[in-house]
């Protein structure tokens, strides 16, 4: 079975693939009219790519389109989108309270930048959602369970903090928030089909594990 990066390369092979087909359709051409093409009713062909080694083919759209890898949302998908939106609410929320609490400019310059990349996600996430069909009932998971989410009693801790007792527990809640972020996007990497999704997990898994280091330094 392909992986979905590979999916992913084939799918952009035979859609390229089928436009050059059409293409040479139109313009009443072909490679190489000697060779057996299988066609479709409507007399188009698609070069498919071979596996590793073998050599590319030639299909009909149909069949181009039974190639095309499955790449529909499955319930790990929705999970971890949904779960997600809440998971970088909560850190919009803590990172709120810096600029009026924080001693640090380091610290508010962290919190700046994780609000300032946070905010969108959300927006990409919930576009996610409602262009799959809005959310998902979801079972075994609240906000108490997602990994690295801060209990009621440590936001009240925070808020009653300033300073360098602000700075030093905003770090270390700050810290193991965006591990529990990356320990999901690695969850969905293995458990999800939806290429978007994907994508989105690698870009929380990188940026991320890098604010972890800064945060780590301070």
């Amino acid at each position: 079975m392909l992986n979905r990066r590979a999916r992913g390369s084939l799918a952009v092979t035979l859609s390229v693939a089928a436009l050059l087909a059409l293409a040479a359709c139109e313009s009443g051409k072909t490679e190489d009219k000697s060779a057996p093409v299988p066609v479709s009713s409507s007399g188009q062909s698609v070069i498919a790519p071979g596996k590793p080694g073998e050599p590319a083919k030639r299909v009909s759209p149909e069949e181009a389109a039974r190639l095309m890898p499955d790449e529909r949302p499955n319930s790990a998908d929705f999970r971890y989108v949904q779960m997600m939106i809440e998971h970088h609410r909560q850190a919009i929320t803590m990172t709120a309270l810096v600029p009026q609490r924080a001693a640090s400019p380091k610290v508010k310059k962290v919190a700046e930048r994780i609000g300032a990349a946070q905010g969108p996600e959300i927006g990409a996430m919930e576009g996610w959602l409602k262009s799959n069909g809005g959310p998902r009932p979801q079972s075994g998971h609240d906000h108490h369970t997602m990994p690295g989410m801060a209990t009621e009693a440590q936001l009240a801790e925070l808020r009653a903090a300033k300073g360098r007792a602000f700075d030093t527990l905003f770090l270390k809640l700050m810290t193991a928030h965006h591990e529990g972020a990356v320990t999901m996007a690695a969850e969905v990497l293995s458990q999800g089909n939806n290429v978007l999704v994907e994508e989105m997990a690698n870009d929380v898994i990188a940026q991320q594990t890098a604010e972890i280091d800064r945060m780590r330094s301070l």
